[in-house]
């Protein structure tokens, strides 16, 4: 529920988008929230999960876990970090509308569920890869998101080599073509939203260093970093927020 105190800033929202030429969206787990997917830091939130487990996150989700304990890896992966079922919420639909006419350049997302595509979406930069992609470490065999699940224990491909998922571990690497992407399009942009992030993670909350535009938004339920330099702070869900600023009324851009 978005606070009343908060409607003002959705009205020059709306204005400040209507004025913007080159618009980027920078997200995290804050957005895929509203669609039941659980963020990763909240008191119920992925890593609360890990407790569980006997390890700290950063060891459950690193590479070398991965490599030396893959059956717990995939038994925790597949219990918490796959939601085939989740749906695009307001703010996935919000942004492939705005894509769609012309009012968006890009989405940057540290999300790995996809759900900006399965929105519509077509220029997203999937900053730690995704769960809809995975790949034999032996032989390079593609498998979809529902082949890992289908198997039990550690998935294996034909040739016994194990089904890694393309997404970023802890002691790995971000891709570094995408990321060149992802700065040039905030070094371009004139306006960023940063929405449904704490911008916790490197290097990805990093990337706002090079953002040089005239307006940074921030649509968040908790502080940022980037809320002392921000045109505009919105602390309010970001599915309402970005349903009543565009799925609700046409954005009529000012020339």
């Amino acid at each position: 529920m978005i606070n009343a105190s908060e409607l003002p800033k959705i009205e020059e929202l709306r204005r400040i988008l209507a004025r913007a030429g080159r618009t980027v969206f920078l997200g995290g787990a804050g957005t895929s929230t509203e669609s039941g997917i659980p963020d990763f830091r909240s008191s119920d939130g992925v890593f609360a999960a890990i407790r569980d487990y006997g390890f700290p996150p950063e060891t459950l989700l690193s590479r070398s876990f991965f490599l030396k304990h893959t059956e717990t890896f995939f038994e925790y992966y597949r219990k918490f970090l796959l939601y085939p079922n989740a749906l695009p919420n307001d703010c996935h639909r919000a942004l492939a509308k705005m894509e769609r006419e012309g009012a968006l350049s890009a989405v940057i997302t540290q999300n790995i569920d996809g759900l900006h595509q399965k929105a519509g979406s077509r220029t997203v930069l999937e900053l730690h890869g995704s769960v809809n992609s995975n790949r034999c470490m032996n032989c390079g065999r593609s498998f979809t998101m529902q082949d890992v699940m289908d198997k039990t224990g550690a998935p294996t491909c034909g040739c016994g080599g194990i089904i890694k998922p393309d997404v970023v571990l802890y002691e790995e690497p971000l891709n570094e073509k995408l990321l060149r992407v992802a700065v040039s399009q905030m070094d371009k942009a004139d306006t960023l939203i940063i929405g449904g992030t704490s911008l916790a993670v490197y290097p990805a909350a990093g990337l706002v260093d090079y953002f040089h535009g005239r307006n940074l938004i921030v649509i968040n339920l908790g502080k940022t970093s980037r809320n002392g330099s921000a045109t505009l702070n919105i602390s309010a869900p970001i599915g309402e927020v970005m349903r009543k600023v565009i799925l609700d009324h046409p954005l009529a851009k000012e020339a």
